[in-house]
């Protein structure tokens, strides 16, 4: 059996040639070399959309004549309480249980108190079972079981009811072989559609599972199982349709962990809930969001602590998880998103609450649009490499708010995949705008950060032990704005290779939060205007507009009838409050004490 990592490597996505997406110029520190980006970040590179990494998966079985048929063509089955009556040909009827002999179309209707319906055919043709109005139990096995097809397709017809339940007991014809397992379950490529309604309530183990690929086309699906909700083998696609899952175990889920290009999952569009005791979607290989609303709460949501005994993450990928748009609102015991190797958001809104990481990945994570709000969490944002290149991004966290650290999931607890040499990780901001409110480090980087553009505004830690900005390399400030207000024992500033001024200032005192810190040139022009969240103790500043030999002066207090976003104000008129100093920006970099 290929192991999980082998998979990575396989796909060559095990770590990321990061210059594949960011251009970073040379600097002083040989970390952040190009020599050294291109030794460490040489093994290959990973898709950056959904579009791309669905070229790296084996083909979903949806065909345009799967919901296509004549209905002359149709062959009726009908439940009566305790039997089973079907006037056609392809239906050997005994009792309480029916079994679909060949390919066709079959329409079901009536109730079952405790029976079953089978599809076991060698034909090759589509056997698609239509759903008229099925209330369907069976005390003892899957009330829908499909032994053997080419391929199945169930429609829920318009405006029909249907629902399915199972018992907490099974008997298997083989005791060695625990199948069927689900209350509608396929040992082959398994597709729903249509616009009516079905309730699948599975007291067994799973809700809907395929052995090979399940796909979710349309219809307004429920789901309660004591274990997993949708469970696909090879994949599992949803392309529309309104599903509620509720599960003791995960609720959408692919598992085929032996071929690199199966056991993925693919959210195309559709209304999607999920309440899991385990993760909400998990994937072995890929987790892809095409676009839907997704509202996840895993593991008991982010008021309870994440477990060690079991995974409750809202979205796991364990070889990458690709957001291109949609909506998602999540509240997750453990991670919200989680890749074991390459995350990438490319647009959409996310609304996350974690109990430990708000978007983790254990190698490469890259945000290019979208809004995400992280409103509680550990960790905010946290990878061994993280490029920012765009999105509007706000996060409050417990600990750190961009954590460039770790490697394996742990929150930056050490471990590094393929023995990377302790230092080598890299947080490169190149745009966006990134709001940062934590109790920890602020951006804590373990290697170097370069920053070429966007805007980063830090509340940061009011205790000594911690730091607006911690980093143990490097940090080349090259183009965007940084604003970073915390405590003063750990204090840092971009370093010298930068070519843009910075400004770091600390204070004799601890300057009371929510009271305006403005900054303004000689000509009395405004360069800063900003109120911190919290108390601080000292401050760094960069931007385009600060320019080496020219003079600053520094206030504390006043107003400003500017238009305030996250206590940074532009436009307006600045009303003085008292004089801190004068500052000349005699270096690249210029360090007071007010």
């Amino acid at each position: 059996m290929r192991s999980r990592t082998l998979i990575a490597v396989l796909r060559g996505l095990s770590a990321l040639s990061l210059l594949s997406f960011v251009a970073c110029s040379e600097v002083v520190d040989p970390l952040v070399s190009d020599e050294a980006v291109n030794s460490v970040f040489a093994i290959g590179d990973h898709p950056k959309t959904v579009v791309a990494a669905l070229a790296m998966n084996q083909l979903n079985h949806e065909e345009t004549e799967d919901y296509s048929w004549n209905a002359s063509d149709e062959t009726s089955i009908i439940l009566t309480g305790d039997s089973i009556t079907s006037p056609g040909r392809g239906v050997v009827v005994n009792g309480a249980r029916a079994v679909i002999t060949a390919a066709g179309n079959y329409r079901i209707s009536g109730s079952l108190t405790d029976g079953q319906l089978v599809v076991n055919t060698e034909d090759k043709g589509i056997v698609r079972l239509i759903l008229h109005g099925v209330n369907l139990t069976c005390s003892t096995s899957a009330p829908i079981y499909i032994a053997k097809a080419k391929k199945v397709v169930i429609i829920l017809a318009d405006a029909s009811t249907n629902s399915v339940a199972d018992g907490a007991g099974y008997v298997f014809a083989d005791p060695e072989l625990d199948e069927p397992n689900a209350c509608i379950y396929s040992t082959t490529d398994l597709s729903l559609g249509g616009n009516g309604s079905l309730t699948v309530a599975g007291h067994y183990n799973d809700g809907i599972a395929s052995k090979d690929g399940l796909l979710i086309a349309g219809g307004s699906i429920a789901v309660t199982t004591k274990d997993d909700g949708l469970r696909g083998k090879d994949y599992l696609v949803v392309k529309n349709g309104a599903l509620t899952v509720t599960s003791g175990g995960d609720g959408l889920k692919s598992d085929n962990d032996e071929d690199p290009t199966r056991g993925y999952v693919w959210i195309n569009n559709g209304s999607i809930t999920v309440t899991s005791g385990g993760d909400a979607v998990s994937a072995s290989t890929d987790v892809l969001i095409s676009n839907g609303q997704l509202n996840l709460i895993s593991g008991g949501g982010s008021g309870k602590s994440p477990s060690d005994a079991v995974s409750s993450k809202a979205i796991k990928g364990l070889v990458n998880t690709i957001v291109d748009q949609g909506t998602l609102t999540i509240s997750s015991a453990d991670d919200a998103l989680h890749a074991n190797s390459n995350l990438v958001i490319n647009d959409g809104a996310l609304f996350i609450s974690s109990g430990d990481d708000g978007i983790h990945a254990d190698s490469t994570l890259m945000i290019n649009g979208g809004t995400i709000r992280i409103t509680k969490c550990y960790e905010g944002i946290e990878s061994m490499n993280i490029a920012i290149n765009g999105g509007e991004i706000h996060v409050t966290a417990g600990d750190d708010g961009l954590n460039g650290a770790g490697g394996v999931d742990g929150s930056g607890m050490g471990g590094r995949p393929g023995g990377m040499p302790a230092g080598d990780y890299y947080l490169y901001i190149n745009g966006g705008y990134i709001y940062l409110n934590t109790t920890g480090d602020g951006v804590d980087v373990n290697g170097a950060i370069i920053m070429t553009g966007g805007k980063l505004v830090v509340n940061g830690p009011t205790s000594n032990n911690n730091g607006a900005l911690d980093y143990d390399r490097a940090f080349k400030m090259t183009g965007g704005t940084l604003i970073a207000a915390g405590s003063s024992g750990m204090v840092q500033a971009p370093g010298a290779a930068s070519t843009q001024c910075a400004v770091l200032m600390t204070f004799r005192s601890m300057l009371k939060g929510g009271t305006l810190f403005h900054i303004q040139n000689s000509s009395g022009g405004e360069v800063l205007s900003f109120t911190p969240l919290k108390n601080y103790q000292s401050a760094v500043f960069s931007s385009p507009t600060l320019q080496k030999g020219s003079t600053y002066d520094v206030y504390y207090g006043g107003t400003s009838t500017g238009t305030a976003q996250d206590g940074l104000y532009s436009g307006g008129v600045y009303t003085a409050g008292t004089k801190l100093a004068g500052i000349t920006l005699s270096d690249i970099i210029t360090r007071v004490s007010l």
